[in-house]
C-alpha cells in the first residue's frame, strides 16, 4: 500500500541513477509498483520457480512501463531521447544498486535490456525490450514466509555483466516479490560507449 503522504516507500535503483530517482521526489520515485513476472501481461500466474509464493497481478501495460502503471509518474513514459543516459561499454561490468525504504521477502530481480533497432521516439513496450533478462539473482530459499533471508539489505549490490550494445539503450530493472503479487519497476538510461 502507497504512502500518499510524502514518505518514501519500497525501492529504487540509485547507480546508474533510474529516470525515477533523477525525475521523481523520493515516495514517487519508490512506488513505481505494479503485477510481477514481466513480460507477462496477465494476473493471476504463479511462480514457476516457487508455486508457493503469491501469483501475480496484472503487470503494467505497454507504454506504462516506466511509470508501472502509476498516474503520478505518467512523465517517465514519454518516448524522446534527451533522458539523462549513463554511459557504459559493451560486454562490460556494471553495479547496479538498489536503495530500498520497506523491504519484503523477495524472490528476484531481473534486468531486461532493449533489443537492438529499438525506436527511442515510441512508447516503451514489451516488443521493444528482449524477451527473457540478461541478468537475473535470484533467491532460493521455499517457502517464502519460512525464509527471513529472503529480506535484502538496502542497499543491494547486484554486479552486472552488461550485454553486447552501441548507443541509447534502455534497461528495465524489476524486482519481483514473493509475498505479494507486485514488482518494482526502474528503467535506466544508457549510453554504450566505445
Amino acid at each position: 500500500m502507497s504512502n500518499y503522504g510524502g514518505t518514501p516507500r519500497h525501492g529504487l535503483v540509485i547507480e546508474p541513477r533510474s529516470r525515477a530517482a533523477i525525475y521523481l521526489n523520493d515516495w514517487r520515485a519508490n512506488d513505481l509498483e505494479a503485477g510481477k513476472f514481466f513480460p507477462q501481461s496477465k494476473g493471476g500466474l504463479p511462480d514457476p520457480y516457487a508455486p508457493d509464493d503469491a501469483p501475480n497481478r496484472i503487470p503494467p501495460e505497454d507504454g506504462e512501463l516506466a511509470s508501472a502503471g502509476r498516474p503520478h509518474s505518467a512523465l517517465l513514459d514519454e518516448p524522446h531521447t534527451d533522458w539523462f543516459k549513463t554511459p557504459v561499454t559493451s560486454g562490460g561490468t556494471r553495479e547496479f544498486v538498489w536503495r530500498f525504504t520497506e523491504t519484503h521477502r523477495t524472490r528476484r530481480w531481473n534486468y531486461f535490456i532493449t533489443r537492438a533497432g529499438w525506436s527511442p521516439n515510441a512508447p516503451l513496450s514489451r516488443a521493444q525490450f528482449e524477451d527473457k533478462p540478461f541478468h537475473q539473482v535470484q533467491l532460493a530459499c521455499r517457502p517464502y514466509w519460512t525464509c527471513d533471508g529472503l529480506r535484502p539489505e538496502s542497499p543491494t549490490r547486484h554486479t552486472v555483466t552488461l550485454p553486447e550494445r552501441q548507443g541509447y539503450q534502455v534497461i528495465l530493472a524489476v524486482w519481483e516479490v514473493a509475498d505479494t503479487g507486485n514488482a518494482f519497476y526502474q528503467v535506466i538510461d544508457v549510453d554504450f560507449v566505445t
